[in-house]
């Protein structure tokens, strides 16, 4: 089997309204308080990584961070790209060449041209430093940083066999926001209003703009008010769109 069992699957009850919840990478500094609260309620996510910049360590993706990882995989969460250096998309140069900006790594800051190659190798780079840190086979998904894509990166990245996963309207859970104008109890009371069954959400290992932490305040009464509406979460190696065998 390729995904290895979860030791959180102790419940015979089905999902019958089930929710995707995902994190992306960032300054890590609020990641072991979510591994905490996950496994408190029991809750499996999809983690797209890159090597970002951290609090503490060298980089998400870092050695410093290995432990965390091979925790999380033997929890059972699932894994997926979110390139290498955190690339963002700019621009389209033509059908296989496109602007970019990379946040993280030797070329943080600098707009240039990568091809699909260039592309490709940046999905590939984090999948594989996911593997060898979690010992788990990662999903053949990926999300672009900042969701940000054309429909040409996005066949790009399917011929080198990556399909790209961005977020329900309402799953965009707003810990990147100025907490000035997006308060932590404005973000529960609309995710609490708003997600609907079979969405996928979508937060962050921290950001480092926000000044009202997102995670301490919103994460775990999100998740108990969630479950009180009768969701329950998976992760997208179970999502029936996506295909993959997996069935729990």
């Amino acid at each position: 089997m390729l995904f290895a069992s979860s030791v959180f699957a102790t419940s015979v009850e089905p999902c019958r309204q089930p929710l995707y919840l995902t994190f992306d990478t960032g300054h890590m500094g609020v990641a072991p308080l979510i591994a905490e609260v996950l496994a408190r309620h029991k809750v499996l996510v999809t983690f797209f990584a890159a090597n970002e910049k951290t609090k503490e360590g060298d980089g998400s993706l870092g050695d410093y961070w290995a432990p965390w990882w091979r925790d999380r995989a033997k929890e059972g969460h699932a894994f997926a790209s979110h390139t290498f250096n955190h690339v963002y998309w700019q621009s389209d140069v033509s059908a296989s060449a496109f602007r970019v900006k990379p946040s993280a790594g030797p070329r943080q800051g600098e707009s240039f041209v990568m091809n699909t190659a260039a592309y490709c190798s940046e999905l590939t780079q984090a999948s594989q430093r996911l593997e060898a840190l979690t010992g788990r086979a990662t999903l053949p998904l990926f999300r672009a940083p900042g969701g940000k894509l054309s429909p040409a990166l996005e066949q790009a990245a399917k011929s080198c066999g990556y399909s790209h996963v961005g977020w329900a309207k309402a799953g965009f859970l707003g810990d990147e926001l100025p907490s000035e104008k997006f308060g932590n109890a404005k973000l529960l009371a609309q995710a609490l209003r708003d997600i609907r069954s079979g969405d996928i959400l979508m937060a962050h290992l921290g950001i480092w703009s926000r000044q009202e932490p997102w995670a301490p305040a919103v994460l775990e009464p999100l998740i108990l008010g969630l479950k009180q509406k009768g969701f329950c979460f998976k992760t997208l190696r179970e999502h029936p769109q996506l295909g993959f065998v997996d069935r729990r």
